[in-house]
């Protein structure tokens, strides 16, 4: 009998045509390559090898083909180029980020904004330029420069995008958080970086009901030491808030436009945050070329964007996708924005969205595309989609059956593109390709330049079985660091500790002899329900502040192609956990630290189980619940407090 893993099939549910593939500019790029090395890439895999094996002349090849504008020209693209970290990228050069997206100043459209109401709002890339221009005046006036941080609590809008050019136009550094998160939660990520200017809407829409946020704004600005001025954007109408400047009229300035700031390669552009498993949330530095150079090596050429698309992605502005998004602006796209309930006041908005405003490219959750099967919705004979080309996912991994279900009810034929990454490189490490066929269940690809493989516990490379993601050489749009790190040991622990020398990601991943990949999920204790990454921490700092609530230990639980969060509580003697205590709990985190931290299950036990070194093991109850046994039970101190979440009958039902 043959094993079980040589009987698995990928069949080919997709592939371009040759006269596509001829067209596409991941060819027009492997000619071009192989013409300037005096060599013939014979297909995409050796192309990649290349890349990696390479990385000095591949990575200075794609600069110029990209053709990247900067003041000062780079002396040498790669020192130190085996350590990791370590490495050096682009020695001398100098650019900035918002030249290079603000290239184009024409009458092509630059951004359609769509929110609940249907209404459609149209900047064009010469209104984007003037409007970034004048801010960017605005926020020199306020004595905002090189390495300020700018911080903004603002929903998916224009406003955002303009707010982040004029940072990165002045060489100041970009964080965003959502406007649904709670004050504590924003506290936890802005706190640490002591922003100077604060920028904030006065509210918010949510399934057309307007959510005013200005007492929470006043709160977070009250709280952040350092902040100089608040600007507010009257995005809702909700009123002023008091010591704060009004956005349109910083706007209507008649100011200098200062010079674009040039900055070194790695200047710090963007911070964004980890999931906060082991306490706040770590801040992450991406530098300015790595991530400019990586997002247009994969909008051009894993997905084939250009001047004539119209790329969407469902995100939020603290969601990294929502930075990989604003990059389509330095291919000359158009980006469509959304800001709302994907599922208000139709459940199928989206796709009439990308029907009206002719989405080429359409981007969301792989939890948004198996809630669109669970309810029902199929467009196929409602909307032609006949712009339609590409259909990207991320966040969790996308089921087979919903790669079934986009060509049998959303589109039959379209490129089904799951790609993977995440907030630690702003990017992706595994794509789509215009080169390769599409394989139900699978990831088509590693990315250009990333030297992606599967290791053992041991670090031998596996294939066809399941492992540790890593990738083995350096690459640009690694970070920077962390902020407040300044030797650098939380970065080099997050990362390197596991492989010496290797970047460890953390996903449960299988590299297939097809060359896709399979990702199962989070090799670590983040959770990660609907494809957004939580951690436990920002959960233990609310839920245990109750005084009902001694202790509690929160895990995720695999459920109906997704993973659900569970809470388990140890209460104050006397107490019984009823729907009252309950509901206390999800406000409180629905308040202080955002919605999507409310666990689907609240239970209660009466003991945790804890390492010999007294921290609790999430990683134990996790697999206990999912009916795994546990290899190393002997490294708990109480493992006899397992036996209360085995086989608990509130787990077997939604």
């Amino acid at each position: 009998m043959k094993d079980e893993r040589e009987m698995k099939t990928y069949p080919v549910i997709w592939e371009a045509t040759d006269q596509e593939k001829a067209n596409s500019q991941m060819a027009a790029f492997m000619r071009m390559a192989g013409k300037a090395r005096g060599r013939e890439f014979s297909d995409y895999n050796d192309l990649w090898r290349w890349s990696v094996d390479h990385p000095d002349q591949f990575w200075g090849y794609l600069w110029r083909y990209m053709e990247v504008i900067a003041s000062r020209e780079w002396e040498r693209v790669l020192l130190n180029e085996n350590a990791m970290p370590g490495a050096v990228w682009f020695k001398g050069a100098r650019l900035n980020f918002a030249q290079n997206l603000l290239r184009y100043r024409d009458d092509h459209p630059a951004i359609l904004f769509q929110g609940e109401d249907g209404e459609v709002v149209r900047l064009t890339y010469e209104t984007l330029f003037l409007q970034t221009s004048r801010m960017a005046a605005a926020f020199a006036r306020q004595g905002i420069g090189p390495g300020d941080r700018v911080a903004a609590i603002v929903p998916n809008i224009p406003q955002a995008i303009v707010a982040m050019l004029a940072c990165s136009w002045l060489g100041a550094v970009w964080s965003a958080c959502s406007p649904d998160f709670g004050v504590e939660g924003i506290l936890d990520r802005f706190g640490q970086i002591e922003p100077r200017l604060l920028i904030a809407v006065d509210g918010y829409r949510f399934k057309g009901r307007v959510i005013d946020i200005r007492e929470k704004v006043e709160q977070v600005r009250d709280g952040l030491a350092g902040c100089d001025a608040l600007i507010t954007i009257p995005w809702q109408g909700t009123g002023e808030i008091t010591g704060s400047l009004d956005w349109d009229r910083l706007s209507d300035n008649n100011l200098p436009v200062p010079p674009f700031s040039q900055q070194p390669f790695d200047h710090p552009l963007y911070i964004l945050f980890s999931s906060g498993t082991t306490g706040k949330p770590k801040c992450i530095i991406h530098g300015v070329g790595g991530t400019l150079l990586q997002h247009l090596k994969e909008h051009r050429l894993h997905t084939d964007l250009r001047r004539s698309d119209r790329l969407f992605y469902f995100t939020t502005c603290g969601w990294m996708m929502w930075n990989w998004l604003v990059s389509g602006l330095a291919s000359g796209a158009t980006l469509v924005l959304f800001d709302g309930n994907p599922l208000y006041p139709q459940v199928d908005s989206l796709w009439r969205m990308a029907d009206q405003l002719g989405i080429t490219v359409f981007g969301t959750s792989a939890k948004y595309l198996s809630a669109q099967e669970k309810a029902g919705v199929g467009v196929v004979n409602q909307y032609p989609l006949s712009d339609l080309r590409t259909i990207l996912s991320t966040g969790s991994p996308l089921m087979p059956e919903s790669f079934d279900y986009i060509h049998r009810e959303i589109k039959p034929g379209v490129q089904i593109s799951s790609i993977s990454g995440g907030t630690d490189i702003v990017s992706c490490f595994a794509l789509g390709n215009p080169l390769l066929p599409v394989r139900r269940g699978q990831l088509q690809c590693r990315g250009l330049g990333m030297a992606v493989d599967v290791f053992s516990p041991v670090g031998e490379s596996l294939r066809d079985a399941p492992g540790e993601l890593v990738c083995t050489r350096p690459f640009p749009c690694m970070p920077v660091g962390f902020w407040n790190d300044e030797r650098g040991e939380r970065y080099h622990a997050a990362y390197f500790e596991r492989y010496p020398g290797v970047w460890t990601h953390g996903d449960w991943t299988e590299l297939t002899r097809e060359g896709g990949l399979i990702i199962a999920g989070r090799s670590d204790a983040v959770l990660n329900p609907g494809g957004v990454r939580i951690g436990t921490a920002e959960i233990y700092r609310q839920v245990d502040q109750l005084p009902q609530v001694m202790e509690s230990i929160c895990v995720g639980q695999r459920w109906e192609d997704d993973v659900r969060v569970v809470l388990f509580v140890v209460l104050a003697d006397g107490m019984v956990l009823d729907e009252t205590l309950c509901e206390t709990i999800r406000t409180r985190l629905r308040n202080n630290a955002s919605p999507r931290h409310v666990p689907a299950k609240i239970l209660q036990v009466t003991d945790i189980p804890r390492t010999r070194n007294n921290k609790i093991s999430e990683l134990a109850v996790r697999d206990t619940i999912e009916g795994r046994d546990i290899g190393n039970s002997e490294a708990l101190l109480n493992p006899e407090a397992l036996q209360q979440y085995r086989n608990r009958s509130e787990l077997m039902s939604g």
